[in-house]
């Protein structure tokens, strides 16, 4: 007899949950943890064939990956803390290399700032989302359920941190490739791998609630198969 369909999809779902909650992880260990993973990379105007200096913006800090004038290759990246200033990193940096670039506005930099204290929801849209994994292994209709749910408080909570990253550095981004510095900015790994991960969180989250709704329908037609087969044996 063939297995019913949710049984089937129910490892779909799983394996969606457990890949979001793994690109969030990355996300969550961007620059400065991992120095290359980056919200928000954005190349300076004294970058050469041999050096290719950058700036990329992470979770916890930013790195300025390969430092000149050293020969060999390094990178400068700040300790690990909650909230620092994208708009005012660059401003410092585009002064240094262009002194004739415009400074960023002060709404603008304010904003920034006050945006990235938000991004310490990244780390916690990880675990959330690991737990509606482990709680929807169960695979019956209340882990199913309670998997799903955990899983929509993680997607609407990925809704508010795709809103705010995109608004704060959008607006660094507009502002380095519109100040006349040279340099150009353009949306890192990090972010992209946070889209992924929100796609993939919605749609694993409605396989898990299909798989409680079959497990659901399959446990009432398990009853009332049991109800008349009793039914008629007392007949």
């Amino acid at each position: 007899m063939a297995r019913p369909i949710h049984r089937l999809t129910h490892p779909i779902g799983l394996l969606l949950l457990f890949t979001a909650s793994i690109l969030l992880l990355i996300t969550t260990l961007s620059a400065p943890i991992i120095n290359h993973v980056g919200l928000l990379r954005v190349t300076l105007r004294n970058e050469t064939q041999t050096r290719h200096s950058s700036v990329s913006f992470g979770t916890f800090g930013y790195c300025i990956l390969d430092v000149p004038p050293v020969t060999s290759h390094q990178d400068y990246c700040t300790h690990r803390h909650i909230g620092y200033d994208p708009s005012d990193v660059v401003a410092h940096i585009d002064s240094a290399l262009s002194p004739t670039s415009k400074p960023p506005s002060e709404i603008g930099a304010g904003t920034s700032g006050a945006l990235t204290r938000v991004m310490v929801l990244h780390p916690i849209i990880c675990g959330i989302l690991f737990i509606a994994f482990l709680v929807s292994l169960g695979a019956g209709v209340i882990g199913s359920l309670l998997g799903a749910l955990v899983a929509f408080l993680a997607w609407v909570l990925t809704i508010v941190v795709l809103a705010t990253d995109f608004s704060l550095f959008g607006i660094v981004k507009h502002h380095v490739n519109r100040d006349g510095s040279g340099s150009r900015a353009y949306y890192g790994a990090g972010m992209w791998l946070l889209v992924v991960g929100f796609v993939l969180e919605f749609f694993g989250m409605v396989v898990v609630l299909f798989s409680c709704w079959g497990a659901r329908r399959e446990k009432r037609r398990g009853g009332g198969g049991t109800g008349r087969k009793k039914k008629f044996g007392v007949f």
